[in-house]
C-alpha cells in the first residue's frame, strides 16, 4: 500500500507541478480520441451504407417474346445450380413488369398501348455484390435458348466495388494515422515533463531506484491524462452526436440495416485507447532517461 501511495503521491505531483504540459496532453488525447471517434463513426456507417448498395445488386435475364416457359424453367434450373453465388432467383413475368412501371412511369402510359412490350424475366440476387460482374457475363457467354438480353448495370456495379473498396482502404490508413499522430504528439507532450525532472530521475538512478519505480509515476501520469482526455473527448461526442446526427440523417437515404458502430462500443474503445495511449507515451519516452 505504500508504494501504492507514493505511485500516486508522485504522480499527483508531477501533474500539479507541470499544470501546462498536463493540460497540453489532456488536449492533444481530446483532440485524437474526438478525431479518432468521429471517424471510426462515419466510417462505420459508410462501410454499411456500402454493404447495403452491393445487397442490392442484381443480375436480371431478359427472354424474348416467343420464349416458351420450358426454356424460361430450364434457365432458372441452371441458375439455381451455383448454390456459391446465387442467392435467389425471382420471376418477374411481363405483367408484372409492365405494373411496375406504370408505377413508376406513370407518364409513359396516358395513352395506352396495344400490346406489352416488356419481356419476362429471371432477377438474380448473388450471395454478395462481388459476384454481380461474373455472373452477369457468365450468363451472356452461356447463349441459354430464348434469352434476349443480360443487363447487371455494369458500370454501376463497378463504381459501387470501387467505391467500396476505397472507402475501406481510406478508413484503414486514416485510423493508422490518428493512432500513430495521437501516440506521438502525447509522447512528445509527456517529454517536457519528463525532460524539466531529468536530474531527478538521474540521481534516483545513482541511489538504486529501478527503472519500473521511476517510470510508474510517469506511466500514472499518462494514463490519467490519457483517461481525462478520452472521457472528454466521448462527452464531446455525444454533444455533437445530440446536436448533428438528427439534422445530418434526415437528408440520407439509408436502409434499416445500415448503421454505425454502436456508441457505447465506440466509447469504450476510445477510453481503451486513450489510457493505452497514455501509457505507451510516457513509457517509451522514459527510455532515454533511464540510460544513466
Amino acid at each position: 500500500m505504500s508504494r501504492v501511495r507514493l505511485l500516486f503521491s508522485e504522480a499527483w505531483s508531477s501533474i500539479s507541478q507541470n499544470i501546462s504540459t498536463t493540460f497540453a496532453a489532456t488536449m492533444t488525447v481530446l483532440i485524437g480520441m474526438f478525431l479518432l471517434g468521429l471517424f471510426v463513426a462515419l466510417g462505420t456507417w459508410v462501410l454499411s451504407y456500402s454493404d447495403h448498395v452491393k445487397k442490392e445488386l442484381q443480375v436480371k435475364v431478359y427472354f424474348a417474346q416467343t420464349t416458351t416457359d420450358k426454356q424460361e424453367y430450364v434457365v432458372k434450373q441452371a441458375l439455381l445450380k451455383d448454390k456459391t453465388r446465387v442467392k435467389s432467383v425471382v420471376f418477374v413475368s411481363k405483367e408484372q413488369a409492365q405494373k411496375i412501371m406504370a408505377k413508376k412511369f406513370p407518364a409513359l402510359y396516358n395513352t395506352p398501348l396495344p400490346s406489352n412490350p416488356l419481356p419476362d424475366a429471371w432477377v438474380i440476387t448473388p450471395t454478395k455484390g462481388e459476384y454481380t460482374e461474373a455472373l452477369g457475363r457468365e450468363i451472356t457467354l452461356a447463349h441459354y435458348a430464348g434469352v434476349d438480353d443480360v443487363r447487371w448495370g455494369s458500370k454501376t456495379a463497378h463504381r459501387v466495388l470501387t467505391i467500396a473498396e476505397v472507402v475501406w482502404i481510406v478508413f484503414l490508413i486514416a485510423v493508422v494515422l490518428l493512432v500513430t499522430a495521437s501516440t506521438l504528439l502525447i509522447a512528445n507532450t509527456i517529454r517536457l515533463s519528463i525532460f524539466a525532472r531529468r536530474r531527478e530521475i538521474e540521481v534516483m538512478k545513482l541511489v538504486g531506484a529501478t527503472n519500473w519505480f521511476i517510470r510508474g509515476p510517469f506511466m500514472l501520469e499518462g494514463l490519467l491524462c490519457g483517461l481525462g482526455g478520452s472521457v472528454l473527448a466521448v462527452i464531446l461526442l455525444i454533444v455533437s452526436k445530440e446536436l448533428a446526427l438528427p439534422s445530418i440523417i434526415g437528408h440520407i437515404n439509408g436502409g434499416s440495416d445500415v448503421h454505425a458502430i454502436p456508441f457505447t462500443l465506440n466509447a469504450l474503445a476510445l477510453i481503451g485507447a486513450g489510457l493505452l495511449l497514455g501509457a505507451a507515451g510516457s513509457g517509451l519516452t522514459l527510455r532515454r532517461f533511464l540510460q544513466v
